[in-house]
């Protein structure tokens, strides 16, 4: 696992290392363009400095901004103990220092993410609808997945990555924003110089107008690449926590095929974090699953259920050939004499069945999370009640019994 943990790290140097060059290179061309042939330097420099900053406060609070801008807020044992004691597990099966800070997002598409700078400070986000749609097996998939992802130490990794791209198309968008102002400031300040100097002014900026064009392109590509070979590395991950592949391939198909319409909170920089790409897809299959930083659902779920041997990465490695006739995306070094047998599903999953209390629970995780209280009368009638209702007692509308607030408070089903 160390092994894996090396690789994934220098593999993630060398990506931002790229992303550093197309970044300094990008603000050298701009530079060229706003100030001439000694401008070069100079849009290096800030290029590298605005890239820092933001470097700065990615380290600081990366996470919680991350967390904020999904909309996602802390919940404790109590709001869904089931929850709970699934990342407790994977915290324990993947040997983490620290159990992750537990978020639910309200929200009914299902989905889920995990961020956070190391594995001492990593937190685990999922949507109210996930919980809702899963059943136990199927979420521990997708928590041992999450939990992969901080255990191969993709979250930092995730963060600053995703703070250079923003950095990148933040520079492009500045510059083609004020391209046309300074373009004729340029050509103006090199009339002087005669009709060469007018050419070679109006050359260098056309080379900054394709380089800011093209820039975020090859960062997206770049992005991208690592992403979906990250989002195979934590399939496997999970695959190894769980000794329970079917679990993982189950609820990705669920995420896949949900009716639930687009998580209202998600953006271009968060979309990489989940679990599943949370955007509906538009256009041609073939350009979407192009311009993804997932890999298709039905390959990941193909790779999972030809596991039919093991749960090590070696049987995922075999199964990825299998599927997908390309070399495999797990390093050499992570494959050991190690045999991980299969587990069987639980007897809720060989159940598979879904209630309609079940489908109900999204509702009152929302609810929960929002600081509704839960009052339960002896008629058999549940009441919820909003955090912003003052009053200390409510009269119940089916047995007209008044119901004291604090007394009678009680948990959501679960």
């Amino acid at each position: 696992m160390w092994e894996l943990i090396r690789v994934n790290k220098r593999n993630s140097i060398i990506l931002l290392t790229v992303m550093a060059l197309v970044l300094l290179a990008l603000g050298f061309v701009i530079g060229l363009g706003f100030m001439g042939p000694r401008g070069g330097f100079t849009g290096i420099i800030i290029a590298t400095a605005v890239w820092f900053i933001m470097t700065i406060i990615s380290f600081a609070g990366g996470d919680q901004i991350l967390l904020r801008a999904s909309r996602a807020t802390p919940v404790t044992h109590d709001v869904h103990p089931q929850l709970f004691n699934i990342v407790e597990e994977m915290k324990i099966a993947a040997s983490l220092p620290k159990m992750p800070k537990v978020y639910i997002i309200n929200d009914p598409a299902p989905n889920a993410f995990a961020t956070g700078r190391s594995p001492e400070t990593a937190s685990v986000a999922v949507t109210a609808g996930l919980l809702a749609r899963l059943n136990r097996d199927e979420l521990q998939g997708v928590v041992a997945h999450e939990v992969s992802h901080i255990l191969h130490r993709d979250i930092l990794f995730v963060t600053l990555a995703g703070v250079m791209l923003g950095t990148i198309v933040i520079l492009s968008q500045i510059f083609l924003r004020g391209m046309f102002y300074s373009s004729m400031g340029s050509r103006r300040r090199y009339s002087s110089g005669g009709k060469g100097s007018g050419q070679a002014a109006i050359l260098l900026i056309i080379i900054a107008i394709i380089a800011a064009v093209l820039a975020p392109i090859m960062a997206q590509l770049l992005y991208f690449a690592l992403s979906r070979k990250r989002e195979y590395l934590a399939d496997a991950g999970a695959a190894r926590l769980t000794r329970y592949p079917e679990g993982l391939a189950s609820a990705l198909e669920k995420i896949a095929n949900d009716p639930s319409p687009q998580l209202a909170s998600v953006n271009k920089v968060t979309a990489p974090m989940y679990i599943a790409n949370p955007f509906k897809k538009k256009g041609t299959r073939k350009l979407s699953d192009l311009t993804s930083t997932h890999p298709p659902i039905s390959e990941r779920v193909k790779i999972l259920r030809n596991m039919a041997r093991g749960a090590s990465f070696k049987d995922y490695s075999d199964a990825f050939t299998k599927v997908t006739k390309h070399s495999t995306v797990v390093p050499a070094v992570a494959f050991t004499k190690e045999d991980i047998a299969l587990r069987q599903a639980s007897e809720q999953a060989k159940k598979k069945q879904r209630t309609e209390k079940q489908l109900r629970q999204v509702g009152d995780i929302m609810r929960r999370v929002n600081g509704f209280a839960f009052l339960g009368c002896l008629c058999g009638l549940t009441l919820k009640i909003p955090p912003n209702y003052k009053a200390p007692s409510v009269k119940c509308p089916r047995c007209k019994r008044v119901l004291d607030i604090k007394k009678h408070s009680s948990k959501p089903s679960k």
